[in-house]
């Protein structure tokens, strides 16, 4: 990175807006005292999670706005071409959506440098179609999201093959059209390596095929006449990455991936046999002080971790019940990775959770919509109870309910409710996979 703003970087900004460069565009965010950010309600981008606002590019943009000393105000779109559009026109002073620096955008608006690259990647079902290079894309049902760098890409690459297709789709983003592909409804789609990564946590049988460009850098956008803006963002991020503050979020959200939930019935039965002893009298005690069956709380704790202590995700999220440090404060513990303490706080959050639910929900499925909510937050569980209403179906009923909450995941839905987007599937399938493996610990225990 290089930036040629002022010497020194940003920490210039609170003594003099006046000594360097174009500094009007920064000068009228600073008495404004708002930065206007165009983003997308994605995981890889921003997204409310079970502890508020959070997501990749929300926290790298919160930093840069709280650097500038200005509110952050963000702005929803999920178009490419909208969000660029919105740049383009002043609308938004910088678009900070994942979006990949091209030569055709950079027509339109000013980019940073780059903080992140990714790749291409041509995207199928694990047991499904098998292509190995473009050419071998012919024939197959190939979909991807309009006005992105993917369809610049398949352009260019259809000039070589000129029998190559696809379906572009003005309203489905690439998180819609890998889970298309992960139900077996599409043969291959297009996303960029980090999209890929953090949803092949909860879709493993999605599988690249093949790379289909050269790395490319995403960066932020910027209105053609903000040049001061430019170099202000150029030398915070200098700054940042020097300080590994970059690396360090990079880490957090793509360092490694594991998948905690694709179920092994052997391995499970395994640990049933080897694992599950250490932790059976602390279940127990944690199902008996908060009225929840100790044989569901070890199989919630199982699709959460494996029952490993060490646990931990690249969201921070850690320990055998997988609290975040806001759930542990809430619950009152001082170690997530103490196994007790980590059981009991997971109980009581789950507890907890059930108790704030409408006394119209009867168990079973209180419990089955409070594992829901440990999972996605209660925020989204409020959504789809509205969109349970909506939809004239029973939102005190687990099978209407599960059936509305992947809804939450498709933009004409979630536009309109108060915490937008949410991968509404994953819960659907959490609570799957916990009644599963708790039927499969009561048959390996001999439980009635």
């Amino acid at each position: 990175m290089s930036g040629g703003w002022c010497a020194g970087g940003l920490l210039l900004l609170s003594v003099s807006l006046t000594a360097c460069g174009d500094d009007a565009y920064i000068t009228r965010i600073q008495e404004e005292g708002k930065l206007v950010v165009v983003t997308r309600n994605a995981p890889t981008t921003y997204y409310v999670g079970r502890d508020g606002d959070t997501g990749f590019e929300y926290e790298l943009i919160s930093a840069f706005a709280e650097e500038l000393g200005v509110e952050l105000e963000l702005v929803m779109s999920d178009n490419p071409g909208n969000i660029l559009g919105l740049v383009a026109e002043g609308e938004a002073d910088i678009a900070a959506a994942g979006l990949t620096r091209t030569k055709q955008r950079q027509d339109r608006v000013l980019f940073s440098d780059s903080y992140q690259d990714v790749t291409q990647q041509v995207v199928c079902h694990r047991r499904g179609a098998r292509p190995s290079g473009p050419e071998d894309l012919v024939g197959l049902s190939i979909e991807v999201p309009a006005e992105t760098s993917y369809v610049e890409q398949l352009n260019r690459l259809q000039e070589e093959t000129p029998e190559l297709a696809w379906e572009v789709h003005p309203e489905h983003n690439t998180e819609f059209l890998l889970e298309k592909v992960w139900k077996r409804k599409l043969d291959c789609t297009v996303g960029d390596s980090n999209i890929v990564a953090v949803n092949q946590r909860y879709m493993p049988e999605l599988s690249v095929r093949f790379e289909l460009s050269d790395p490319q850098p995403l960066a932020w956008a910027m209105p053609a006449n903000a040049d001061g803006l430019q170099d202000a963002v150029n030398d915070w991020l200098d700054q940042y990455e020097e300080e590994g503050q970059l690396q360090a979020l990079i880490n957090q959200y793509y360092g490694f991936i594991e998948v905690f939930d694709y179920v092994d019935t052997r391995a499970f039965r395994r640990k049933v046999e080897r694992v599950l002893p250490q932790y059976q009298k602390l279940f127990q005690e944690a199902g008996k002080q908060y009225g929840i069956d100790w044989t569901l709380l070890a199989a919630q704790a199982y699709q959460e971790s494996h029952w490993n202590r060490h646990a931990r995700s690249p969201t921070g999220v850690r320990g055998i019940m997988m609290l975040t440090q806001i759930t542990a404060k809430e619950v009152g513990i001082q170690s997530r990775l103490d196994p007790k303490q980590s059981i009991m706080g997971g109980a009581k959050y789950l507890a907890n959770l059930r108790g704030r639910l409408p006394e119209a929900i009867t168990e079973p499925d209180r419990t089955w919509i409070a594992l829901a909510a440990y999972n996605v937050g209660m925020g989204h569980i409020y959504d789809a109870r509205k969109l349970a209403r909506n939809q004239g179906k029973n939102p005190n009923l687990w099978h209407d309910f599960r059936d509305v909450l992947p809804l939450l995941s498709q933009k004409k839905y979630y536009e309109d409710l108060r915490y937008g987007y949410a991968r509404g599937s994953e819960p659907v399938r959490y609570v799957r996979r916990i009644r599963n493996y708790h039927d499969m610990l009561l048959q390996a225990l001999k439980v009635e």
